[in-house]
């Protein structure tokens, strides 16, 4: 973790759009086939596209695999996310 910002390594790699590794999540916000949003180390991340599908997820490590094609990733303040207090999972289990 960076001891100035308090971000941890936050690194994207996808191969012809379809398969993809990503470091530095925290959190999934939320997910389906077209549409996957991702709280990280550098605020979240949405990522649209068709088919995706989470195929690896430990948030213990901050690392995610994905696949399906890619459309966009598009980054965003996770303020607002980040008052709720509640992980997805926790939200998902009420």
């Amino acid at each position: 973790m960076d001891e100035k910002t308090g971000a941890g390594s936050h690194k994207i790699i996808f191969s012809n759009r379809q398969t993809g590794s990503l470091t530095g999540v925290r959190d999934v916000v939320s997910f389906d086939e077209n549409q996957v949003v991702l709280d990280t180390d550098m605020g979240l991340l949405t990522i649209k596209g068709r088919e995706l599908h989470m195929s690896r997820l430990t948030l213990e490590k901050g690392e995610a695999d994905m696949e399906g094609m890619v459309d966009s990733l598009v980054y965003s303040s996770n303020e607002g996310y980040r008052k709720s207090g509640e992980s997805f999972f926790e939200r998902l289990f009420k």
